[in-house]
């Protein structure tokens, strides 16, 4: 049984093993020549990830993007605001949150899809809620953090999460 065993194995292998054959060599030199011309790789592109620099020559001051809802606070002129201020990161932002009369901040962090990065807060589904985004290669919004009230709190959640990879062989 071992030694059937054994010669299946050796079979196996012998049978899996990569032979080269000289059937379909080229003995012309300059038929070679242009064989060899056509197999050449063209020239590699560089990732699309690479083109968008790291760091930003300038930072703007201003919002780059900017969402404001009133309250219901009939007394006071308060307001349900972000604003996403630019760093001296490409893909990272400042997000400036305030409700009423509390503020607070956050980071958000954009991934390099090879194209520059454009930051989108819309309009939530609740009453005093954002979703942040950004518009994606293909111009399509993708969600990213929901900026809501819930309580007379300022809250943050992470809606999904993303990354870029850039694969080379």
């Amino acid at each position: 049984m071992k030694r059937r065993n054994l010669l299946l194995c050796c079979l196996l292998a012998a049978g899996c093993r990569e032979t080269t054959s000289n059937q379909g060599a080229i003995k012309d030199p300059v038929a070679k020549a242009d064989a060899t011309e056509k197999t050449t790789p063209a020239i590699k592109a560089e990732p699309p990830a690479a083109k968008v620099p790291e760091y930003r020559e300038s930072v703007n001051p201003e919002p780059v993007a900017e969402y404001k809802e009133r309250t219901d606070n009939p007394l006071n002129d308060w307001y349900f605001s972000i604003k996403l201020y630019e760093t001296p990161k490409t893909f990272q932002y400042v997000m400036k949150l305030k409700y009423e009369e509390m503020e607070g901040d956050d980071t958000l962090n954009l991934p390099n899809v090879g194209t520059p990065p454009q930051p989108v807060i819309q309009k939530g589904e609740d009453k005093y809620s954002c979703i942040v985004g950004f518009m994606d290669n293909h111009n399509q919004f993708r969600e990213y953090k929901k900026v809501y009230v819930k309580n007379d709190q300022l809250k943050v959640t992470s809606l999904k999460h993303y990354s870029a990879y850039t694969y080379s062989k």
